[in-house]
């Protein structure tokens, strides 16, 4: 008989993380651009849940928020849960956040950790910046949620940023 320790570590892996979608007066999303990237596609803050130390999605959202813009703000409601596909990786599930409106005040505040990223801007998520900067999936990702929020739903599941078949 297999004992515990042998059985988990044969079971089947997936990785998790949290990202948090803040918006302007005007709408537009936050978006970010990596220094990791080999893609040079933007993205929304976030990362890994650092799950072997405890950490649930929702402290990563917090933390990653701290750690990649200065900014002490909580995630607010989920959003949406998404299960995206990858090659040469384990599946993730991606858990996104409402970080609310960024007023001007709140935008200067933002100091960007440069180990991780280059640069920040808004951008209006149905507008042709957002198609030729953010990675497709995580631009389906934020139409995705954003729909559900103006309908008062969600959170919203997805599989690689559409609506997941029932």
């Amino acid at each position: 008989m297999l004992d515990y320790a042998a059985y988990i570590a044969g079971l089947p892996k997936v990785l998790a993380a949290a990202e948090v979608l803040f918006r302007d007066a005007d709408g537009r999303v936050l978006l970010v651009r990596t220094t990791y990237r080999e893609d040079g596609r933007w993205a929304l803050p976030g990362g890994g849940v650092e799950s072997d130390t405890g950490e649930s999605p929702r402290r990563a959202a917090r933390r990653e928020v701290r750690e990649e813009l200065g900014i002490g703000t909580g995630p607010g409601a989920l959003l949406a849960v998404d299960w995206v596909h990858g090659e040469q990786r384990p599946p993730v599930v991606v858990h996104l956040y409402d970080g609310g409106v960024l007023d001007g005040a709140r935008q200067a505040a933002i100091v960007l950790q440069e180990e991780e990223l280059a640069e920040w801007r808004t951008v209006a998520p149905d507008g042709p910046e957002a198609e030729a900067l953010a990675a497709p999936g995580v631009l389906r990702r934020v139409r995705a949620a954003l729909a559900a929020r103006a309908a008062g739903g969600g959170p919203v599941e997805l599989e690689d940023g559409l609506p997941a078949d029932g």
